[in-house]
């Protein structure tokens, strides 16, 4: 799965895992920062945050990724913050399943 992704953004599978660790770190502090913008019923947070995980899930050429945040922004814009909350969550286990990937 993720060669083919490193060998289309013509990267060194090394520099490509490092960015894809980049991305969980990164994304699992956005995930704690929407889930806080959530609580609070920040719609608008929650909306550039989730734009931001989009951008940079697709930058990476992670599809999953980038499909779970447009929908967290769509949910988030339509103040379905249920149905966002349920898609965050999604998304960080996926998170968790994508480290244990290139940690392994």
């Amino acid at each position: 799965m993720l060669k083919k992704k490193f060998e289309r953004l013509e990267l060194k599978e090394d520099e490509y895992i490092e960015l894809v660790n980049l991305f969980v770190l990164t994304s699992r502090s956005d995930i704690n920062k929407l889930q806080s913008a959530i609580n609070s019923n920040n719609t608008e947070k929650v909306s550039m945050i989730a734009h931001s995980l989009k951008g940079a899930a697709v930058n990476l050429g992670l599809e999953e990724f980038f499909e779970l945040a447009k929908i967290i922004e769509e949910t988030a814009r339509d103040g379905q913050l249920e149905k966002t909350a349920e898609t965050a969550y999604i998304f960080q286990n996926k998170l968790d399943g994508i480290a244990d990937i290139i940690n392994s």
